[in-house]
């Protein structure tokens, strides 16, 4: 005699459902959930990308200047400004309500020599300034290009000194392209023909 329990039926799986075969309702469950693969967020890589070029730069980084050469950068910033001031002067320097060609390289003047005395006051507790370095020379050469400016524009008007200020800046102190540094000069010139003479009508000396 055969038993019930024989054939292809297996008790408790109604419906003829084969024994190890999957249920109906979960068909295929175990095959589209696929298993969560970890990654190192981007920002994570970053950061420590940024933490071994902080460690890089301070490794490289010159060492601090002492106090006698922050008073002499001090004395230095003081000195441009006054001279700067005395040029200033020499040009008119108006009134509020009526500016001369002066007031505003007067008002930078005065900025500078306060920024000069800042420093001077601040020597002995900086720490964040450099030892003088063959990259201060570009320094140098920004305050020599300002004088230079400031020199000029009184006697031969603002155009043609501002061009090659900025075209010295951006091709030489900040390495740009040729044509980038020769088209942002003129267009800076140009803008500030402009706003200040065309449209505000500012007593800048000018050649046009």
């Amino acid at each position: 005699m055969s038993s019930e329990h024989d054939g292809a039926h297996t008790p408790g799986s109604p419906g003829g459902t084969a024994a190890g075969a999957s249920p109906q309702g979960g068909r295929g469950a175990a095959s589209t959930t696929a298993p969560a693969v970890e990654h190192t967020p981007s920002t994570l890589h970053d950061l420590e990308e940024a933490v071994h070029q902080l460690e890089h730069d301070a490794e490289h980084r010159p060492p601090p200047a002492g106090v006698p050469t922050n008073l002499v950068v001090a004395a230095l910033v003081v000195a441009l400004g006054a001279a700067a001031l005395v040029g200033s002067l020499s040009l008119g320097a108006g009134s509020a309500s009526d500016p001369g060609s002066g007031t505003w390289p007067l008002i930078l003047s005065l900025m500078l020599v306060v920024l000069g005395v800042g420093l001077a006051v601040t020597a002995r507790t900086t720490s964040d300034a450099e030892r003088f370095s063959r990259s201060s020379w570009l320094v140098v050469a920004g305050l020599a290009t300002m004088v230079v400016f400031v020199a000029l524009i009184g006697t031969i008007g603002f155009e043609i000194p501002a061009a090659l200020l900025a075209f010295v800046w951006l091709r030489f102190l900040g390495g740009e392209g040729w044509r980038l540094s020769v088209v942002t000069s003129l267009g800076l010139v140009v803008a500030f023909y402009l706003i200040f003479v065309a449209a505000l009508s500012v007593p800048i000396p000018h050649l046009f």
